[in-house]
């Protein structure tokens, strides 16, 4: 058998269309929206199971927290076949105006990782894939869901970039700030890079579950998991339109 070292799949195991989440435990939630999902492998923190929806194969992979990992995860996915992915995931708003609970489709990511410049120099963009951006924002305005389309920034410091804004240092002329940047994550920029240059199509749906000025967070997981399967239903619903498109 060829099974990919980390993520321990191989090819015909999983579906074209690949949905990521950092939580091994979410991993499950989200399998739980397909149709007779199966277990195909479960190795370090990566969990993946394939299942259908609406006759589409799809999968869903745990990536861990982070690019590193994250990167490891898209590499062998790519690999074993996939080539549509969505990231779910969470996110810090920088806007005062993103509430709690509302949707972000990020366009790009400024590049604050360390692992995308592994791959190729800063000045490169991290660009999420047009087409799968365009579904995303096409089901959640068909399922009336306020969302924020724009740039982000994806870093690596957890802990730093949050003392740096609850500190006194953060002010409102802060440059990401003034710069329209929507919120923070931690793996879009390396997802959308990697994606670029394998020829994959990547693009990240996040939610907001706190924002770094007004200091609101949601500190519940039963809320959390109540906006994932809102999202799941959105990403399901983007891949069954690029399916379409891409038979005609």
């Amino acid at each position: 058998m060829n099974r990919v070292h980390h993520l321990q799949i191989e090819p015909g195991e999983i579906g074209k269309h690949v949905l990521l989440t950092q939580d091994f435990n979410r991993c499950k939630l989200i399998a739980r929206h397909l149709k007779n999902p199966k277990l195909i492998a479960n190795n370090r923190e990566y969990i993946t199971f394939t299942g259908k929806y609406k006759g589409l194969l799809v999968s869903v992979t745990s990536t861990g927290m982070g690019c590193p990992s994250s990167a490891i995860a898209l590499e062998e996915l790519i690999m074993s076949g996939a080539t549509f992915f969505i990231q779910l995931g969470t996110t810090k708003a920088l806007q005062k105006n993103i509430e709690l609970g509302e949707l972000v489709i990020p366009t790009s990511a400024v590049r604050m990782d360390g692992t995308s410049l592994e791959y190729v120099p800063i000045e490169f963009p991290a660009v999420a894939d047009n087409s799968i951006a365009n579904a995303l924002t096409n089901i959640s305005h068909q399922k009336r869901q306020k969302f924020h389309e724009g740039i982000i920034m994806s870093h690596d410091a957890f802990y730093k970039i949050n003392s740096i804004f609850y500190s006194d240092e953060f002010k409102r002329e802060n440059a990401w700030v003034d710069a329209n940047v929507l919120s923070i994550d931690n793996e879009s920029s390396a997802l959308f890079t990697i994606g670029y240059l394998r020829n994959a199509r990547v693009g990240t749906l996040l939610t907001v579950t706190e924002n770094l000025q007004t200091r609101y967070i949601i500190k519940d997981n039963e809320d959390e998991n109540h906006y994932f399967h809102l999202m799941t239903d959105i990403c399901l619903e983007a891949f069954n339109q690029l399916e379409d498109i891409d038979k005609h």
